[in-house]
């Protein structure tokens, strides 16, 4: 499988590649700034610059061709809700369109579980933030891509155990990165699991089955 990340350099990200490469897949993970290709090449992907606010659909296009699905876990990371907006909104759009024009269907998108934050005093950056992943979310489901829009809840690093809880909706709870790259490794390889969102967070069922029980 040849799978084109946005996004390759963070956390989720880079969790993906390692494991997608060490199955012998081959990941091209795109990357802005200079001093992320060595992160992504040391996770055995190939590192390609790329820019989701400078580049054209039609130059994103010609870097997806040749690859079986596009994952988009890009995001501004609270560079500011103009960022947001061209990154996490507008970059999403553009991505879309250069994967369709590419000819490469399979898309699967890292959004945001729509309860995030809400135990808390918010701010107007992140209402700004959550409308524009919302709004990515209409957008990619309006297209004729096979989507899957997958909303993991709050991120941890703590270290993954392969256990998870995956449904159309679902309690609100944290999630370990780790084992949302196992969710998504797993799903990539059941091309059947797209135009669906899922929440996930940590729970007791294994990855594998997780899946399993959404393609049952």
């Amino acid at each position: 499988m040849k799978v084109f990340q946005i996004g390759a350099a963070g956390g989720i990200g880079r969790r993906l590649s390692m494991l997608l490469t060490a199955r012998g897949d081959h990941v091209t993970g795109m990357h802005r700034n200079p001093e992320q290709a060595d992160v992504i090449a040391a996770t055995g992907a190939t590192p390609l610059v790329g820019d989701l606010i400078s580049d054209t659909v039609e130059q994103l296009a010609a870097k997806f061709r040749g690859h079986d699905v596009i994952v988009f876990s890009a995001g501004a990371h609270g560079t500011g809700v103009d960022q947001t907006t061209l990154i996490d909104g507008k970059g999403l759009e553009k991505a879309a369109e250069a994967a369709r024009q590419a000819g490469v269907s399979r898309f699967v998108l890292v959004s945001v579980f729509p309860d995030a934050g809400r135990d808390r005093e918010t701010t107007p950056g992140f209402e700004h933030y959550m409308r524009v992943k919302k709004t990515a979310d209409v957008f990619l489901a309006g297209t004729d891509l096979d989507w899957l829009i997958v909303r993991p809840g709050t991120l941890r690093d703590e270290p993954g155990n392969g256990l998870v809880t995956a449904g159309l909706a679902i309690e609100y709870g944290d999630i370990r990165r780790d084992n949302v790259a196992a969710f998504l490794d797993a799903a990539l390889r059941r091309p059947a699991l797209n135009r669906v969102i899922i929440e996930l967070t940590d729970g007791p069922t294994p990855v594998e089955e997780a899946v399993d029980r959404l393609l049952g």
